[in-house]
């Protein structure tokens, strides 16, 4: 054991990935249907390792923190300020309702019980059930014209106040939410759940790495046997199906392969691989001829890439108006409008910002976004210098203070990396060229930003953790529930 306490304090950075480990580990425990979660269970395991004493300098945690929260800011950005446009206000005041009434409730009950103001942070952090709090609270701590020794103290209360409510904040929230909740509103929460999220994708969701077996856009190969369309051209064929919004992908004529141009004339027996939507080929393309398997005329490749709105040309514009601009064997698989997946039709009008899952062939998606707007490739690549001027900038921002009554109020340069995310993250929805950060990338920003932080946290706080819990007594119990 000596040998292992050795080893970890003398290379701490081994410490934190073991908090991690085991924090994660931890975090896919369930206690009855009550999952830890990620957070608490990296607390639980920084406290646990922290036992041994291991200094990690505390600009680590500042680092992952300020990750955490810009990665916060850029998932939420384009709704933010989409809502500032559409319901801010209603919603404005409840974020208000709920801030100020448990920050009052923390305050009072913690004069009451006497609590120092690490410990209210903590109370207030764990059953509002708001980890950031842990964060911000301690870098307002380290501001503090205190000794260092109470600052240190102040800040290791918080992880222990936040561990003794977070349960209870939690629990008290799921059982409002999924109980009482639904009667005050008098609806049935599952089936109105159901019903939203078929409302926001269109279709029932699945998990992840399931899709439904249903293509809304499929493709089939024709033998023209009708004489009806023997001695057209493929520009006349297409004109005289464009009810039925058909494309021409490729064909066999006169049995050699060819890429289909307006002026060619279609002979019998040719075989033209149609693209069209489901119900149309099962409906209306029998009348043309037999189909047919021809894996070597149907064996070609088809893109599936993902073009950004950003042409002002289009905002305001239907998915049938881009239909008819864009006849050349393009499929829209899916539209995202502020990383929210919506149903469409050909009526559904377009913003910009919207993401258009479009399948067809390369130099036809790429002809079209070219006009459209900017063509997302899908590269893993994480737009690093636009992550670290928003941080740069952000923090900047956050060191600016305004004095109110005595009191000097700012966001720390934490708070002002939260800000710019949420300015960042809009703007890449208007200009996508610049700041892309794939999600896989955002979720090692966010999740294991949050969770190396906490656990840095815990690893501070755990030689004192436990008589810090003793020296709260029961009495954070019940402030635990008040605030909940």
């Amino acid at each position: 054991m000596e040998l292992i306490t050795s080893i970890l304090r003398n290379h701490p950075e081994l410490a934190v990935f073991l908090t991690l480990a085991l924090g994660f580990s931890l975090g896919h425990i369930k206690i009855g249907s009550f999952k830890i979660g990620v957070v608490l269970g990296t607390l639980f395991a920084g406290v646990i390792i922290g036992q041994l004493d291991i200094k990690v300098p505390s600009i680590v945690q500042t680092i992952f923190f300020d990750f955490f929260l810009f990665a916060t800011g850029y998932k939420v950005g384009p709704q933010f300020f989409q809502g500032l446009k559409k319901n801010a206000f209603p919603q404005l005041m409840l974020t208000i309702v709920i801030c100020v009434s448990s920050l009052v409730v923390a305050y009072s009950i913690s004069k009451l019980f006497g609590y120092d103001i690490g410990t209210a942070a903590g109370l207030l952090a764990g059953a509002f059930s708001e980890s950031t709090l842990i964060g911000t609270a301690g870098e307002a701590i380290k501001h503090l014209p205190l000794p260092d020794l109470e600052k240190t103290k102040l800040i290791n209360n918080i992880p222990v106040a936040y561990a003794a409510t977070y349960l209870i904040g939690a629990t008290s929230f799921v059982f409002f939410i999924t109980t009482i909740a639904p009667k005050l509103m008098r609806i049935n929460l599952i089936d109105e759940s159901q019903k939203l999220s078929e409302s926001l994708t269109g279709e029932t969701e699945h998990e992840p790495g399931i899709d439904s077996a249903y293509q809304r856009w499929i493709i089939r190969a024709y033998k023209i046997t009708n004489e009806k369309w023997i001695g057209l051209s493929i520009a006349d064929f297409e004109k005289h199906n464009s009810k039925l919004r058909i494309s021409i992908q490729r064909l066999r004529h006169k049995g050699s392969l060819v890429e289909p141009s307006p002026e060619i004339i279609i002979c019998e027996d040719d075989i033209l691989v149609i693209m069209a939507q489901h119900g149309i080929i099962l409906d209306s393309l029998s009348k043309i001829g037999p189909e047919v398997l021809d894996e070597e005329l149907l064996n070609f490749p088809i893109a599936k890439m993902e073009v950004t709105i950003t042409n002002k040309k289009f905002e305001g514009k239907t998915v049938g108006d881009l239909g008819q601009r864009f006849q050349n064997g393009l499929m829209l698989d899916k539209i995202t409008r502020e990383y929210q997946e919506i149903p469409f039709n050909r009526k559904t009008v377009l913003n910009r910002g919207d993401v258009l899952k479009i399948s067809g062939k390369i130099n036809h998606i790429e002809e079209a976004a070219k006009e459209i707007g900017y063509l997302d490739r899908l590269s893993s690549e994480t737009d690093i210098i636009f992550v670290g001027l928003g941080i740069v900038l952000g923090g900047l921002f956050g060191l600016l203070s305004v004095n109110v009554f005595g009191i000097s109020l700012t966001l720390t340069t934490s708070g002002g990396a939260l800000v710019m995310g949420l300015i960042f993250g809009w703007l890449h929805t208007r200009t996508p060229m610049f700041g892309r950060i794939p999600e896989a990338a955002l979720w090692i920003f966010d999740n294991v930003g949050l969770a190396t932080f906490i656990g840095l946290v815990g690893l501070a706080a755990g030689p004192s953790f436990i008589s810090g819990l003793q020296e709260m007594g029961f009495s954070i119990i019940i402030a635990g529930l008040a605030v909940a």
